[in-house]
């Protein structure tokens, strides 16, 4: 009994100490399994977290919208008419009879831009002042308006100054007639309003020769008798009307290209035209034309858009065109 005892508490710690080898290794396994997963935990490089982006960049400078002209601060601009024009004023004038045959807010005064240039080619042309006489473009002129293909010391005679101003609208060289006119800016602005006084012009206003200055006002009705009286100048009307003009300025050849575009159209044959725009403006232009053989005064001020003021040409054009003989009746005459 004895014996059997002590065989059974052999046994038992055999047992145990096999059970003990065999998980040892087991331990070891799982201790270095471990360790290695430790171990890529930290040298696997963490992921950097996504991040949305919830702020927008804008300019430094905020943008500043252009201010609306005068014709639309006042309600003028989007008015509907029977002939669907763009242009917030507008008018037809027989030259000859001076009769109204179209008409829309016609005695509103409103800021004219460049077609003030036809005025100062008037002032020029009465002054009998020598169209070859050599003008200098001066600081005076460069500052007077930055953007110019006529540089400080261009040189050029006051006859490629005035084709300048009213081919391709240069403010330069509107601005160095009035500066060479005798007395200066000044004498040259009371000239340009004396002269409008002449014409009846009762409810305009001139403050500078290029149309730069909003201050540059007329009627629509007072624009038709200025450019009855430009039309009278035949160097206006060659200067108004040539494609192109090529000019030898400081020795140099230049050619300056046409900006005043031209409305060629069916028998639309123009005698004059000119444009005009600064914002207060808008778009403008103002033509002599002959149409059905009969010669048209044509006045367009704050046009929607750029291609829009040659489009109401257009439109009247296609409109008189349509009339019944003996029409349009007039709807009142320009005294």
């Amino acid at each position: 009994m004895r014996l059997n005892r002590c065989l059974l508490f052999v046994f038992s710690c055999l047992l145990m100490a096999t059970t003990a080898i065999h998980a040892q290794p087991a331990s070891k396994d799982k201790t270095s399994k471990a360790e290695k997963s430790t171990s890529k935990l930290v040298t696997k490089a963490p992921k950097k977290p996504k991040t949305v982006r919830i702020t927008v960049t804008r300019p430094a400078t905020a943008l500043v919208e252009a201010r609306p002209s005068f014709a639309t601060a006042l309600g003028l601009r989007g008015q509907h008419d029977e002939l669907s024009l763009k242009s917030s004023v507008a008018m037809v004038v027989n030259q000859d009879t001076k009769e109204v045959y179209f008409e829309k807010n016609p005695s509103v005064s409103l800021p004219i831009a460049s077609i003030t240039k036809l005025m100062t080619a008037m002032v020029v042309l009465d002054s009998k002042l020598p169209l070859d006489e050599t003008l200098i473009i001066n600081a005076d002129d460069v500052h007077i308006y930055r953007s110019s293909r006529l540089t400080s010391g261009t040189e050029l005679t006051r006859e490629e100054a005035l084709h300048l101003a009213l081919m391709s609208s240069e403010n330069r060289a509107a601005y160095t007639l009035g500066r060479n006119y005798p007395g200066g800016i000044p004498a040259f602005v009371e000239a340009m309003n004396y002269k409008a006084k002449e014409l009846n012009m009762e409810h305009s206003h001139f403050a500078d020769p290029t149309g730069l200055m909003s201050e540059n006002v007329a009627t629509a009705e007072d624009l038709t008798r200025m450019l009855n009286a430009a039309y009278q100048y035949k160097i206006i009307r060659e200067f108004s009307t040539w494609p192109d003009l090529t000019l030898v300025i400081a020795h140099r050849p230049q050619k300056f290209l046409n900006t005043n575009r031209l409305v060629r159209a069916g028998d639309m044959n123009i005698g004059l035209q000119k444009t005009g725009f600064i914002n207060a403006a808008g778009k403008c232009l103002v033509m002599q034309a002959r149409i059905n053989n009969t010669p048209l005064l044509l006045v367009f001020l704050d046009s929607v858009g750029t291609q829009s003021r040659f489009a109401d040409a257009v439109r009247v054009r296609d409109w008189y065109e349509r009339m019944p003989l003996g029409e349009p009746r007039p709807i009142r005459r320009i005294m």
